[in-house]
């Protein structure tokens, strides 16, 4: 009588455990470029056998993190090479020590994008997206006035995802999938500073969404605009005493 998983299942949970791992060693410069990954030695390390191992290196590969070597063997890429976009790289770098320098980049890229999604989504309302906005930023307000940090998360994944989604521009959707995986980097970051939310927050939320319900594209667009550039002042200023 056999228990357990199956094999199948089993060597995929394997899989990712071992992506994982070696993913974020990567990020964190455990695994520094330029460095061979012993197949030996992770086989022994992980306890997994060399099929599953070509599988994870294969992965690791497609994200631009290491790199066959003909007769040397799977040798770790710079971050150049990376796939920064990828959302298991967000997360692995959000974990890491890169977590306020991903935070300020993708809030930076951000800054570009969600103005002008709000605009778009305010000249040409998706009524289904404009509706979980609005609901978003209504939830987060009364997460934050009840103190509820993983449900304000939960409002704040929605919201944003939506307001990318709801600008009719299938480009601009698209970031919504990295926006969910830097936001969700909040679960695991231990400094309250950046955990925290305020009331100000979540009215800053609301008064987005009124305007993308309302139309009025000009409001949409400056309301964007300043709350995500007030978080980007707000993670320079962390970033700073950090360094310091």
């Amino acid at each position: 009588m056999t228990t357990g998983l199956p094999s199948a299942s089993r060597d995929r949970g394997l899989h990712a455990r071992v992506v994982d791992a070696l993913g974020q060693d990567i990020v964190d410069g455990r695994l520094a470029p330029g460095a061979i990954l012993n197949v030996e030695a992770m086989s022994e390390r992980f306890s997994v056998s060399r099929s599953v191992l070509r599988e994870v290196l294969r992965v690791l590969q497609s994200l631009g993190m290491v790199e066959p070597r003909q007769r040397t063997g799977t040798q770790v890429l710079p971050r150049a090479s990376w796939d920064l976009m990828s959302p298991q790289v967000i997360l692995w770098r959000g974990r890491g020590p890169e977590y306020f320098t991903q935070m300020r980049e993708l809030l930076e890229l951000r800054l570009g994008l969600e103005p002008m999604a709000a605009r778009l989504g305010a000249l040409t309302p998706d009524p289904l997206q404009a509706a979980v906005v609005l609901e978003a930023a209504r939830t987060m307000v009364e997460a934050d006035a009840a103190g509820d940090g993983p449900r304000y998360l939960e409002a704040d994944v929605a919201f944003h995802t939506a307001l990318l989604r709801g600008s009719g521009n299938q480009v601009i959707g698209h970031f919504a999938t990295q926006v969910e995986a830097l936001l969700r980097t909040r679960v695991e970051e231990a400094r309250a500073t950046i955990t925290d939310w305020t009331p100000a927050a979540a009215a800053a939320h609301l008064a987005l969404a009124e305007a993308l319900v309302a139309g009025d594209a000009d409001v949409a667009f400056r309301a964007a605009w300043e709350l995500i550039s007030g978080t980007v002042d707000e993670f320079v200023r962390e970033s700073d005493e950090e360094l310091h």
